[in-house]
């Protein structure tokens, strides 16, 4: 018998299980019926795709039983399954380490509330340890298909485990529960009942509940017990089902009971979207969208929350390409009528097939929500309330679409939301547009910061005195993606309009509000202020691109843009901390030549209060957009020469 130590990380998370998630113990039995589901699902797969395992004689099912103890104490609840099992190697990695970084992040979104704690057991892939909240002592009993010895693994979540050789017929895993006073109440057929109808009633296998049955006789005494075994779950792929027959609380319980992206959401979903498509191709869909962003949704290594199955057997639960990227977030089921049993991932990728039902789906989904979009607008206050939830959590990824997803971009165009100078709360593409002033030409936006930061950035004086709305790019993501969107059409009937969409980060984007009175009246202040100019030119030297005389600004002394050939400063940054190299972005200065600071330099001849005065208009300009000092010290250094 070789005795083992856990990770750490096992260490840490039995010890918070034992001791922190009581209220919702009941879990426990959702995880490990999952867990026999994933071994059934593997083994049902490789006899008809693997050679090696088709020899195997496959009736899945996953049968629980219990044993009473004496006083209440010492009951015993198993759970066994007939799937593909694991050897000695397998035990320590699945039952002795998590593989994922699942620990950490689970620690990190725990919250106070134990019941909505226990169910983040499942979502950070570490249910099987949920046991040890109802267990003083757990057995693991597991002959891998195809091997001939068997293994006994045992823990009682304190002391680390042993594992030894043991016995079992044939392959598959019996997990035997040692209950704790807490668990208890768990060694009784109707409470064993209730949990898995409740959460694994779905479950595509059949699960049995063996238990003693009292027999009467005619005048009510009893007159013994009898072993009775009896199928507990319905066992129907609830997404084959037509839609007429089920109920919203079918599809909010099976959402439950699912893994979804790791585990399980103890939320109910957000919405759900179950298309059944005949023709051509066959098959059944059913995604739904969680209330919350999956806690991975920007990890590299996120783990997709879409299974596929073919002709109802399970393929892959791990395969990215299932649905585009931008649409991380959705959880749920593909089956194909189709595919081939025994396809692989590398034919996945390049299967023309699933091309075609990836395509429908991402299809049907945007369009369910444009739907909830168009819902909002004129709906209840719990279809806005849905709505908003809805952007709030998923605005970022549909923005990644844009640039991922061309044949999409019209579709993502009408569903991605943006703050606003003129309004409160999200706004559209579709929505600026209607707003806008009489000969307005383009759509503004501005992008770099905060929306608070942006919101008072001197870049948009002009456009506030102008009345003219401009659309707040606060995310790091509108960095990469606008550039991309050129231009936007809306289409009324047969006719379609066009809007350019420009930044007002950019060198030249006042020509566009400027009038032509405006701008005769710009030529004579330009000529008047060129003196002014060439000596803060001079001032500053290669600190800048360019220095000039600004038509935007109406209060605030100075500001920087990009010219258009450069990328923004916030690009910049970006590609620099992912190790691009590339030379600096110098700014456009624009100064606003009635400002007191700026007219000052006219008359001025001292070479030191002309570099001071360059120098702090182009400083407080960068500070202003967010943008590092180059020497801070300097900085102050001049600023208070100023004010001396």
């Amino acid at each position: 018998m070789a005795q083992h130590e856990f990770q750490t990380e096992v260490q840490q998370l039995l010890h918070l299980i034992i001791h922190s998630l009581y209220s919702n113990k009941e879990i426990f039995l959702r995880e490990l019926v999952s867990n026999a589901q994933d071994a059934l699902d593997k083994l049902k797969y490789l006899t008809v795709s693997d050679d090696a395992y088709k020899g195997i004689a496959l009736d899945p099912r996953i049968d629980l039983s219990f044993k009473k103890g004496a006083d209440g104490k010492g009951s015993t609840l198993t759970i066994a399954d007939n799937g593909i099992g694991m050897n000695e190697a397998d035990l320590i990695d699945n039952l002795g380490t998590i593989a994922r970084s699942g620990t950490k992040a689970f620690l990190d979104r725990l919250s106070q509330d134990a019941k909505r704690d226990s169910n983040l057991i499942g979502q950070f892939g570490v249910g099987f340890y949920s046991a040890f909240m109802v267990a003083d002592k757990i057995e693991v009993v597991s002959r891998k298909a195809g091997e001939d010895k068997a293994y006994k693994w045992v823990s009682d979540g304190k002391s680390g485990y042993t594992i030894e050789e043991d016995g079992r017929e044939s392959q598959g895993t019996t997990v035997t529960l040692h209950l704790n006073e807490e668990g208890e109440e768990f060694a009784n057929r109707w409470s064993i009942e209730d949990i898995v109808k409740r959460y694994s009633n779905h479950v595509a296998f059949p699960i049995y509940l063996t238990y003693d049955e009292k027999e009467w006789d005619d005048k009510g005494k009893e007159k013994g017990t009898v072993i009775k075994t009896d199928r507990i779950n319905s066992g129907t792929a609830l997404w084959r089902r037509n839609k007429s027959e089920l109920k919203d609380e079918d599809y909010k319980e099976f959402y439950k009971g699912i893994s979804t992206g790791g585990g399980h959401d103890s939320d109910e979903p957000l919405f759900y979207v179950h298309t059944r498509a005949e023709g051509t191709l066959e098959y059944n869909t059913l995604f739904f969208v969680p209330q919350k962003a999956p806690f991975d949704m920007y990890h590299a290594d996120y783990k997709s929350g879409v299974k596929l199955y073919v002709k109802r057997v399970f393929i892959t639960d791990d395969d990215k390409e299932l649905l585009p990227t931008y649409l991380r977030f959705v959880r749920g089921v593909i089956d194909s009528e189709d595919l081939p049993l025994n396809v692989s991932r590398e034919i996945l990728q390049q299967n023309k097939i699933l091309a075609n039902i990836k395509s429908a789906s991402v299809k049907k989904l945007l369009g369910e929500f444009k739907a909830l979009a168009d819902k909002a607008e004129s709906g209840s206050d719990e279809d806005k309330k849905k709505w908003d939830t809805f952007i709030t959590e998923f605005n970022r990824p549909l923005k990644e679409g844009l640039y991922q997803d061309w044949a999409n971009k019209d579709a993502l165009e009408e569903l991605v939301r943006f703050k606003s100078t003129a309004v409160d709360g999200w706004t559209s593409f579709a929505a600026y547009t209607s707003r806008m002033k009489g000969g307005q030409k383009h759509i503004y936006y501005i992008s770099g910061g905060t929306a608070d930061t942006l919101k008072a950035s001197p870049l948009l004086e002009a456009y506030k005195a102008k009345g003219i709305e401009v659309l707040i790019m606060d995310d790091e993501i509108d960095e990469i993606v606008m550039p991309s969107v050129r231009e936007y059409a809306k289409k009324a009937g047969d006719l379609e309009q066009k809007w350019e969409i420009r930044s007002v980060n950019r060198a030249g984007a006042d020509e566009d509000i400027t009038g032509d009175d405006d701008k005769k009246d710009a030529k004579e202040k330009e000529k008047e202020a060129r003196p002014v100019i060439e000596k803060i030119k001079n001032a500053l030297g290669d600190r800048v691109k360019e220095v000039k005389l600004s038509k935007r600004l109406t209060d605030s002394p100075s500001c920087i843009v990009a010219d258009e050939n450069d990328p923004s400063f916030q690009m910049a940054a970006m590609m620099r901390a992912m190790g691009q190299t590339l030379p600096d972005v110098k700014p456009i200065l624009e100064v606003n030549g009635g400002h007191p600071l700026v007219a000052r330099l006219k008359d001025e001849e001292d070479a030191v209060k002309i570099a001071d005065v360059s120098s702090v208009l182009l400083d407080q300009a960068l500070l202003v957009e967010g943008q590092k000092l180059h020497d801070p010290a300097d900085f102050v250094k001049r600023l208070n020469r100023l004010l001396g």
